[in-house]
């Protein structure tokens, strides 16, 4: 006991404090660059004193004096190379995005939902058939592999122009990742539950078959009636209206709000009362 009370000093108190703030930036740093070029750069500097490190530590003098050079002329280098990044970054800092970081993080999914929002209602009215899944906790990159990289930015405009008919793209699945367009045209897992009502086609097994293997949330709209359905945790939610879907997508995407765990439940009976209903009970 006395050795803790020992350890409480204001000296103590005060390095505890130096090295949180530290951390803080590293994490709030990290956060900041994710999702941009500028990850390649950090995993470059970290080869870099990693190779700096080992070539002091086995003795190798030429290697490492051309990593302290690298190091030493790098600074100007990034700062030249990554101006554009750099300037945003302090813009950020400026708006006090550090201490707000939360809702900025749901106005970017706020955004990703718009741009979904805006080609789901241009297809959906031009019985334009669609499948887009969206990554969740459960990686997808064994499906990933199957489709046309894109790597976009997503777009409204861009998903609609994907699956326009007879168009290189337009048949398979566009997967959303890290709230980007990953890829176009993949494969997904078709489903074989006879639970799936005849008149659904091949978008609708292939979504209930990616719901059944991942926790991912995919979006169909149907090519013969213009109906947006959802699939999520092996259950299929049909005949979606534009407020349900939307609730739906916050409910799952804001990554800093509470999840909504009867939100399902309460559309589930809410299709059943006018003759919809969920994979796996009714049909």
């Amino acid at each position: 006991m006395q050795f803790i009370i020992s350890l409480l000093t204001w000296q103590n108190l005060i390095h505890l404090i130096d090295i949180l703030v530290i951390w803080f930036l590293i994490y709030e740093l990290l956060m900041l660059i994710r999702g941009t070029r500028a990850v390649q750069l950090f995993r470059g500097i970290l080869i870099i004193i990693l190779v700096k490190i080992v070539s002091w530590y086995v003795g190798l003098s030429t290697v490492s004096w051309v990593m302290d050079q690298i190091i030493n002329w790098g600074v100007i280098a990034i700062v030249i190379i990554f101006q554009p990044e750099i300037r945003r970054g302090l813009e950020h800092l400026g708006r006090g995005t550090f201490l707000t970081h939360n809702q900025t993080a749901n106005e970017k999914e706020e955004d990703v939902i718009k741009q979904l929002d805006q080609a789901i209602q241009y297809m959906s009215k031009r019985r334009i058939g669609a499948l887009m899944s969206i990554q969740m906790k459960t990686g997808l990159e064994e499906y990933i592999e199957t489709g046309i990289p894109l790597d976009a930015d997503i777009s409204g405009a861009l998903l609609i122009n994907t699956f326009i008919p007879n168009t290189p793209l337009h048949d398979g699945a566009v997967i959303i990742k890290n709230n980007r367009i990953a890829v176009a045209a993949a494969y997904l897992p078709l489903s074989d539950s006879k639970l799936i009502p005849k008149e659904l086609g091949t978008r609708h097994r292939a979504a209930v078959g990616i719901s059944e293997v991942t926790d991912a949330l995919t979006i169909v709209i149907s090519e013969e009636t213009g109906e947006v359905s959802i699939t999520k945790d092996n259950e299929l939610i049909r005949n979606m209206s534009r407020d349900e879907y939307l609730k739906f997508l916050r409910a799952q995407l804001y990554t800093h709000e509470p999840q909504h765990e009867n939100l399902v439940t309460e559309l589930y009976a809410k299709f059943q009362r006018r003759g919809g209903g969920r994979h796996g009970q009714e049909h």
